[in-house]
């Protein structure tokens, strides 16, 4: 018995060895037979955001099979433009992740058409905590006291800015009233036009800037009317004065309502003047219109 599955095991093996052995030489025959058909232009090293291309950081590797459309096979063109997104080493170059060639490099190759980057000053709590970076999404919210407002709300935040894109997020060496060098961390918010003079506003102000994160396929705005910091203890908030001139009411005497106009009616006309002519034995009667000069 014990002979009779030995001999069955052996065989077993023997059979997945063949076929293991045959598995291995269909796929070294099918690696020898594919040979490269053309070259691209890879990345020699990691090429960061800004980055000028210069013929050392292109190289040309071998490409089997159809070539993806927007690959670059030739270096020509390629040096002297800036990078817009991160290329790892190795990977192919596409000519949609370089700027045009005379736009240069550094952030204001990769700001859009018709956009602009602003360069907000932030910590490590507004910026927060270091987790706001190339390509995340944030919420721009103030706080502080508005212009004109009355004191009994208190300070106030509200959502000015939503869905911005942050295109860097880096330090910035500034010198203080001592002439020390401090470090500052600045982020790049990409914004329309319009949103760059709200944000002017706010670094030039006193109000506080605040940045959210949220999830970057989250797109859709939420309108907020604000919140007062008397309403989180639940007090009741008065509507802000915003310092307009409000016009009181001015107290009138009604008028009485005008009274129907009564038609006048002309008086009858006078009777006319009757005069009797006798002439013999025949009588006549004429009549003449009386004048209004004439009196009753």
């Amino acid at each position: 018995m014990n002979q009779r599955v030995s001999a069955i095991l052996l065989v077993a093996l023997l059979v997945s060895a063949a076929a293991t052995y045959g598995v291995y030489r269909v796929i070294t025959t099918r690696d020898k037979g594919a040979v490269p058909t053309a070259h691209i232009v890879q990345a020699a090293k990691t090429l960061e955001v800004g980055t000028i291309l210069s013929d050392g950081d292109l190289k040309l590797g071998p490409w089997t099979g159809a070539i993806p459309p927007g690959v670059a096979t030739k270096k020509d063109g390629l040096v002297g433009r800036g990078v817009l997104s991160t290329i790892y080493e190795g990977e192919a170059v596409m000519d949609s992740r370089l700027a045009q060639q005379g736009a240069g490099g550094g952030l204001a190759s990769i700001i859009p058409s018709g956009m602009r980057a602003v360069a907000v000053r932030v910590n490590d709590v507004v910026g927060v905590a270091g987790f706001v970076g190339p390509g995340t999404k944030v919420d721009v919210i103030i706080a502080g006291n508005a212009p004109g407002a009355s004191n009994n709300s208190g300070q106030q935040a509200r959502t000015i800015l939503q869905n911005i894109q942050v295109l860097s997020a880096g330090q910035n060496y500034k010198t203080d009233a001592e002439g020390k060098p401090v470090v500052v961390p600045v982020v790049n918010l990409l914004v329309t036009p319009e949103q760059a003079e709200v944000l002017s506003l706010v670094n030039n102000g006193e109000a506080r800037l605040q940045l959210v994160l949220r999830n970057p396929l989250d797109s859709q705005e939420t309108k907020t009317p604000g919140t007062v910091m008397a309403s989180l203890f639940g007090a009741p908030v008065k509507p802000p004065v915003t310092g307009e001139r409000v016009e009181r009411p001015v107290m009138r005497t009604p008028r009485p309502a005008p009274q129907p106009e009564t038609a006048v009616v002309p008086p009858p006309p006078p009777p006319p003047i009757s005069i009797e002519i006798l002439n013999g034995a025949k009588q006549t009667e004429a009549k003449f219109a009386r004048s209004a000069e004439v009196k009753q």
